[in-house]
C-alpha cells in the first residue's frame, strides 16, 4: 500500500499536492472543486489590503509551439474583500475537514495589521497560514511582498509578529529575487516559523511584440516587470529548495513551488527535501483534472521503487549535492553513437564542431552522412547527447579507471603539502601523470 499523506510543518493533507496561492485558489468554488477532484490541499490566493487588478495581466513564453512554457503576470493579490474571503475559507474548511486549507496573507508592515488579520484567519478554522514575502510586482512598490522577502531583518520582524499570536502553523513564502535564499530562510527560522514555501515568482520582462513594439503584457500601452512562473523556472526552484533543505541553520519543513507540472516534477521536489508541492501554472493550463495523473504517476513510481511513504523519499537525493571542489577530476566519459538509431540529422556534429571540441567526424557512407566520435578528442561534455533528438542514440560511456579518484580540493591540498604553487605547469604534470588529454 502506498501512503501519499504528508505533514508539512504541522499541516496535514492526504496527498502532497496543493494548489499554490494564485488564480486557481481564489474562491470557495474553485477550492472546493479542486478538492472534489482529489487535491490534498490549497493555499488560498493571498488576501490583504484593497487592490484593483488590471486587464492584460498575463504574458506567455512559448517554445516550439508549446504554450505556457513560462507565464509572466502583473496580477496583484485577491481583489475580493477580506470579509468575503474569510467567510468562504471557513465554509471550505467546514466542508473539507480532511484537506489542508492554508491562507496566504499580506498586509502593510505594521504589527497591529498583521496580528489582526492572523487572528481573523485563525477564526476560520484554517489549518495554517502562509506569509507572502514574495510578490515582485505591485505590492512590493508598497513595501510588501518581495520588499519584505529581500531583507532578512524584515522577514524576521514580521514573522515574529505573526508567530507571537498564531495558534496554527506558519509557513513563510520566500522570494527568489535575492542573492542567497538561505539568509531570509535563516531569518524566519529565528522567528519561529513552522515551515518555508519556495519559490515565489521571478522578476521578469516577458518580451516585446516586434510588430507593435509594445512590451508584453501591455496595459493601455504601459508595461512593467512581473512575476515569472511555469515549467521554465523549475531548475531555479529546485536549486533554492535544495539550498534551504541542506542548510543546517534552517532545518524546517519545505513546501516546494515553481514549475511543477507533472508527477515527475513533484517527485524531484520531494527528493530534494519538500514535504508538499504547490502547483499553479499547470492548473491554469489544463485545469484541476491533472490531479489524477499526479497521484497515479507518483503512486506507481513509488511502488516501482519500493517506497511506501512520502517520508521515505523526502530529501533522498540531497546528499549528492556538493561543491565543484569535490568533483572527481579523474572521472572520464566519452560519447558513443548507436548507428542503428541515428537518423543522420547531423545536430551532434554541428554542435560539437561549432560549439564544443571538434570531436565528431562527418563522412559520407552509402549516400548519407555518418557521424562518428573521435574518442581521443572527446572531453565528455555531453553536448552531443543533449542535442540528439533520438533517445539513447548517443550515450556517455565511462572509460576511466574507476578505482582511482582525485578531487580538486585533494589536488590543491597535495600541491600545498609539497610546496608547489598552483600553476599551469604543475597542473599539466598532474594531467600527464594520469593520462588526461589536455585540450
Amino acid at each position: 500500500m502506498i501512503d501519499l499523506s504528508t505533514d508539512c510543518g504541522g499541516i496535514k493533507s492526504p496527498n502532497p499536492f496543493w494548489l499554490a496561492s494564485a488564480p486557481p485558489s481564489n474562491s470557495a468554488y474553485q477550492n472546493c472543486k479542486a478538492f472534489e477532484a482529489g487535491w490534498g490541499g490549497t493555499v488560498w490566493k493571498t488576501i490583504g489590503g484593497p487592490v484593483m487588478n488590471v486587464c492584460n495581466r498575463y504574458g506567455s513564453l512559448e517554445l516550439n509551439r508549446e504554450k505556457l512554457v513560462g507565464i509572466n503576470n502583473v496580477e496583484l493579490i485577491s481583489d475580493r474583500n477580506i470579509e468575503t474571503n474569510l467567510k468562504e475559507i471557513a465554509e471550505t474548511k467546514r466542508l473539507w475537514s480532511d484537506r489542508a486549507v492554508v491562507v496566504s496573507l499580506m498586509v502593510e508592515s505594521k504589527k497591529e495589521a498583521w496580528q489582526d488579520i492572523v487572528k481573523r484567519t485563525i477564526d476560520t478554522g484554517a489549518d495554517g497560514i502562509e506569509l507572502n514575502y514574495g510578490c515582485p510586482h505591485g505590492m512590493s512598490e508598497r513595501g510588501m511582498g518581495a520588499a519584505v522577502g529581500q531583507v532578512p531583518e524584515y522577514c524576521k520582524m514580521i514573522t515574529e509578529w505573526v508567530t507571537e499570536v498564531s495558534s496554527i502553523p506558519v509557513l513563510v513564502k520566500l522570494t527568489p529575487n535575492v542573492t542567497d535564499i538561505r539568509f531570509p530562510a535563516r531569518a524566519v527560522k529565528q522567528a519561529n516559523a513552522d515551515g518555508i514555501a519556495l519559490i515565489n515568482t521571478i522578476n521578469s520582462i516577458m518580451g516585446i511584440d516586434l510588430d507593435t513594439l509594445k512590451i508584453l503584457p501591455s496595459v493601455a500601452g504601459k508595461s512593467s516587470h512581473g512575476g515569472f512562473a511555469g515549467p521554465a523556472v523549475k531548475p531555479i526552484a529546485l536549486h533554492m529548495v535544495s539550498q534551504v533543505a541542506n542548510d543546517p541553520e534552517v532545518n524546517l519543513p519545505i513546501s516546494g513551488v515553481g514549475g511543477i507540472s507533472t508527477w515527475r516534477d513533484a517527485a524531484e521536489f520531494i527528493l530534494l527535501g519538500s514535504s508538499s508541492v504547490q502547483i499553479c501554472t499547470a492548473v491554469m493550463h489544463y485545469g484541476f483534472r491533472i490531479i489524477d495523473d499526479l497521484i497515479e504517476g507518483l503512486t506507481n513510481w513509488m511502488e516501482s521503487k519500493g517506497f511506501s511513504t512520502i517520508d521515505e523519499i523526502k530529501g533522498k537525493a540531497l546528499n549528492q549535492i556538493s561543491d565543484f571542489g569535490n568533483f572527481d577530476l579523474l572521472h572520464k566519459t566519452v560519447a558513443r553513437i548507436d548507428q542503428g538509431k541515428c537518423i543522420h540529422c547531423n545536430l551532434c556534429y554541428i554542435s560539437c564542431e561549432d560549439a564544443a571540441h571538434q570531436a565528431i567526424d562527418l563522412k559520407k557512407v552509402n549516400g548519407y552522412n555518418e557521424t562518428t566520435v573521435k574518442e581521443e578528442e572527446c572531453v565528455g561534455c555531453s553536448l552531443c547527447a543533449l542535442v540528439c533528438p533520438v533517445d539513447e542514440c548517443i550515450t556517455m560511456v565511462r572509460v576511466d579507471d574507476e578505482s582511482a579518484s582525485k578531487t580538486w580540493n585533494e589536488l590543491t591540498s597535495e600541491f600545498k603539502d609539497q610546496g608547489k604553487p598552483l600553476t599551469w605547469e604543475n597542473l599539466a604534470e598532474f594531467q600527464k601523470k594520469y593520462g588526461i588529454e589536455i585540450h
